[in-house]
């Protein structure tokens, strides 16, 4: 697969390059926000959050295995240099926050709020990664992001109301533990730009996801025993499309996307994940769409989009 840039020289090219561009964007994060759907239906059977996402990680981990592997020896032709020690620090450090850590926590939050709730709350993610910056490194908030964030947490507010009344109290646990999951991959991004520069995404991202499924299968065997891992059949057929279609294929497509129209254009498409996720909730999961989810999951959006423009003109 090529990954280095296109460069199309006709205008027709350059359609062909954004609709095929859009259209991975489009399906990379609506297969994204499958994931959350899974879990829910999985949670139906009576398998906990450190079973399923060891069933999600073992699936998952002989592709992004196989993704490292091409990465560092087929991409280009040429075999990439050897990781040296800060590197593997790097990564290991990077696999455990960015993909064990906040996916565990992920998985733990769904188990307490709906899948609409969790998807707008991982949407905050952009937010997170500009707070980091501007606590870690004195980054500039400018009043337009500030404008955008307060819309944005205003809206997550909205429907925390509506969650608080049905599903009572431990829907503030659930939103606590998904909010900390998306301050751990906030973290890996903010991390991850050095590495990126050094190893390239692709091989960072199938190290990375390999360190998260060995680290996801070890938690298993040190808390659970053996005899957990017999589970009904759907679960493992369900943790099989988690670890494909709504993990690995995505990932690719999304890196794709970003191949042909840029990240700014990709990320902009990646607002239809919340949608599709409140979409399928309402369809498979039988979640109440209301008013309040409505207008809650409206403004996120809004808030987001405010957010990511500002963005763009303050680095433009």
């Amino acid at each position: 697969m090529n990954l280095h840039p296109k460069h199309p020289t006709t205008p027709a090219a350059e359609r062909r390059q954004l609709f095929i561009g859009l259209a991975l964007a489009t399906c990379g994060a609506v297969a994204f926000s499958g994931k959350a759907i899974i879990v829910k239906l999985a949670y139906r059977y009576g398998v906990d959050a450190v079973t399923l996402i060891m069933y999600r990680m073992l699936f998952a981990l002989p592709i992004f295995a196989a993704m490292a592997w091409w990465a560092t020896y087929k991409q280009g032709g040429v075999r990439q240099p050897r990781l040296t020690r800060r590197d593997w620090i790097g990564v290991l450090g990077l696999g455990f926050s960015g993909y064990y850590l906040a996916s565990f926590l992920d998985f733990a939050g769904l188990a307490y709020v709906s899948a609409s709730f969790e998807r707008l709350i991982l949407y905050l993610n952009p937010t997170l990664v500009l707070l980091l910056g501007w606590a870690l490194y004195g980054r500039r908030i400018t009043r337009l992001q500030a404008l955008g964030m307060t819309i944005s947490y205003a809206g997550v507010v909205l429907v925390f109301g509506h969650e608080i009344r049905l599903e009572g109290t431990q829907a503030a646990w659930g939103a606590l533990l998904v909010f900390l999951s998306a301050i751990s991959y906030a973290i890996y991004l903010v991390y991850s730009g050095e590495l990126v520069q050094r190893l390239g995404s692709m091989r960072l991202v199938g190290m990375a996801t390999t360190v998260a499924c060995l680290l996801c299968i070890l938690q298993f065997v040190l808390l659970r025993p053996m005899s957990a891992a017999w589970v009904a059949t759907p679960v493992l057929w369900l943790s099989i499309l988690n670890a494909t279609a709504c993990t690995a294929v995505p990932v690719l497509m999304v890196m794709m996307a970003i191949e042909r129209i840029g990240s700014g254009l990709a990320a902009q498409t990646g607002m239809v994940g919340p949608m599709s996720t409140i979409l399928m909730g309402v369809l498979i999961l039988g979640e109440p769409f209301t008013a309040w989810v409505a207008a809650g999951s409206a403004l996120v959006i809004s808030g987001i989009f405010v957010f990511t423009s500002a963005g763009r003109q303050a680095t433009g």
